[in-house]
C-alpha cells in the first residue's frame, strides 16, 4: 500500500497536452540504491526540487508512481504570479504586518528566481514576462483595493491602481477598478518541468518511473525507503513532493483540496486586449485568465470545495459553460468559445500559501505542500528553502512555511 494518497487528478484535455514534450531519460528500478537526496514526485515541484538540490553537489534521486510530468502539472494554468491569493492587506490581519509582508516579498523573489533560473539554464518553455490586471471584486471593492495598493507600496513592491475609467480605456475592461502588478511571469508547464527534470538529470541525477513508494523509515542518519516492487532505496535526505497526492498522515495545517474548472479558446492573436496582461479578480471564486504565444486565451475558475473526482467531474459541462459566459462578459472582444476544457483537484490552504520543510517526527524527512493559487511560484520558494534546510545553510522565511507555525 502506498504511503501516499492517490487522487484522479484531472479530467479533460488541457491546451498544454498538443505539444510533444522533449526526451526524459527514466530508469526501471531493479535492485537497491543509495543516495544523497530522494524527491518523490516529477510533476513540476519535484522537478525544480531536484534541480536545486543536484546543483548544490548532492547525489539526487527523483522516483514517480506514473512518470514524469503526468500528475497534476498539465492541469495547471501556470499564471506564475508573486501575487498571493489571499490580498496582502487581508493576510496582515490573520499573521500580522511583519509576517505578511515577508511572504509577499518572498513570493516577489520566487518569481524573479524562476524567470532567472529558467533563463540560466537555457530551459525553452514557452515562457514570457508580463504584468497582472487584478480587478475589484466582492472580495475587494475600488476603494478597498485602492488601500490594498497601498499595502503593497509599503512592502516594497511597485504597483499602481487604476480606476475604472482608465481600467476601460487601457484594457477594455467596464465597470472595474484594477491594480497593475508587474513582471510576473507564464510558461507551458510541461515543457517547465521537462527542462528541469532534464537539467537535473545532465547533472547526474537519476529519474526512476514508474515507482510506488510502500514503506518509510526515518532515522538520526538518514532513511530507508521500501518500494512496491520490493526494492529499498538508502538515502540522507527525503523529500516529498507530490502535490496534492501527500503523504498519509502527514499535519493538514489548513490545507484542504478543492475543484477547479479552466477553459482554452483557438488561437485568435489579433484579439488579445492590450499588453495581453494576466486578468484575475478580487472575488471568492475568482476568474484567473492568461494567453499563450500562439494566441489561446485560457480562463479558470470556478472553484468548489470538492474533492472526489466523479462530483467533480459531474460538474464539467456546467462549469465549462459558466466560464465560457464569464469570460465573453468580460473581454467581448475575443471569441470565448471553449476548443479545450478540464477540470482538476487543486491545493487550497486558510492563507492561500504553502507548507514546506521538514516533517514532524520523521527526521530526515521533508515536504513540498504547494498549496494555494501560486503553485508553481511556490515550488520555487520550497527549492530554495529546502536546498538551505538539506545542505544546512538555512533559510531566512523559513519559518514562514513550516509545518510548526501558528497559522
Amino acid at each position: 500500500m502506498s504511503v501516499t494518497v492517490t487522487r484522479d487528478l484531472r479530467t479533460g484535455r488541457p491546451v498544454w497536452l498538443d505539444r510533444r514534450l522533449p526526451a526524459i531519460a527514466t530508469n526501471e528500478l531493479k535492485r537497491n540504491i543509495a543516495c544523497d537526496a530522494l524527491v518523490v514526485g516529477a510533476g513540476i515541484s519535484g522537478a525544480i526540487i531536484s534541480e536545486g538540490l543536484s546543483d548544490a553537489g548532492l547525489k539526487t534521486v527523483i522516483v514517480d508512481r506514473r512518470g514524469s510530468v503526468q500528475g497534476s502539472t498539465p492541469a495547471s494554468t501556470a499564471l506564475l504570479q508573486y501575487e498571493i491569493d489571499t490580498p496582502l492587506s487581508v493576510l496582515s490581519e490573520r499573521i500580522g504586518l511583519n509576517r505578511a509582508e515577508r511572504l509577499w516579498r518572498r513570493s516577489r523573489l520566487a518569481v524573479d528566481a524562476l524567470r532567472e533560473r529558467t533563463r540560466a539554464l537555457g530551459i525553452r518553455a514557452d515562457e514570457a514576462t508580463c504584468d497582472s490586471l487584478y480587478l475589484s471584486g466582492n472580495v475587494l471593492d475600488a476603494s478597498s483595493l485602492e488601500r490594498e495598493a497601498d499595502a503593497r507600496r509599503r512592502a516594497g513592491l511597485e504597483v499602481s491602481f487604476l480606476k475604472p475609467v482608465a481600467v476601460q480605456e487601457q484594457y477594455g475592461v467596464k465597470n472595474r477598478a484594477a491594480i497593475i502588478g508587474r513582471d510576473n511571469y507564464m510558461a507551458d508547464p510541461r515543457l517547465l518541468a521537462a527542462g528541469y527534470l532534464n537539467a537535473a538529470i545532465k547533472r547526474g541525477a537519476k529519474l526512476y518511473a514508474p515507482v510506488e513508494v510502500t514503506a518509510v523509515e526515518p532515522t538520526r542518519t538518514g532513511v530507508t525507503v521500501a518500494t512496491q516492487d520490493g526494492s529499498e532505496i538508502s538515502c540522507k535526505s527525503l523529500v516529498f513532493a507530490t502535490g496534492y497526492e501527500m503523504l498519509k498522515g502527514i499535519p493538514k495545517k489548513g490545507n484542504k483540496i478543492i475543484s477547479t474548472w479552466v477553459i482554452a479558446t483557438r488561437p485568435q492573436p489579433r484579439k488579445i486586449w492590450p499588453t495581453g496582461c494576466m486578468i484575475w479578480e478580487a472575488s471568492d471564486p475568482y476568474m484567473y485568465i492568461r494567453t499563450t504565444p500562439q494566441g489561446h486565451v485560457i480562463c479558470g475558475g470556478e472553484d468548489a470545495e470538492i474533492s472526489d473526482a466523479d462530483e467533480r467531474d459531474a460538474l464539467n459541462a456546467a462549469k465549462t459553460a459558466r466560464l465560457v459566459d464569464k469570460l465573453g462578459k468580460l473581454l467581448p472582444m475575443i471569441d470565448a468559445t471553449a476548443h479545450y476544457s478540464w477540470s482538476g483537484s487543486f491545493g487550497d490552504s486558510a492563507t492561500g500559501t504553502p507548507t514546506v520543510g521538514p516533517i514532524p517526527h520523521m527526521p530526515n524527512c521533508y515536504a513540498a505542500m504547494g498549496y494555494g493559487g501560486n503553485g508553481i511560484t511556490f515550488s520555487m520558494m520550497a527549492a530554495q528553502m529546502l536546498r538551505g534546510m538539506i545542505t544546512d545553510v538555512g533559510d531566512p522565511d523559513s519559518d514562514l512555511v513550516s509545518f510548526s507555525r501558528k497559522f
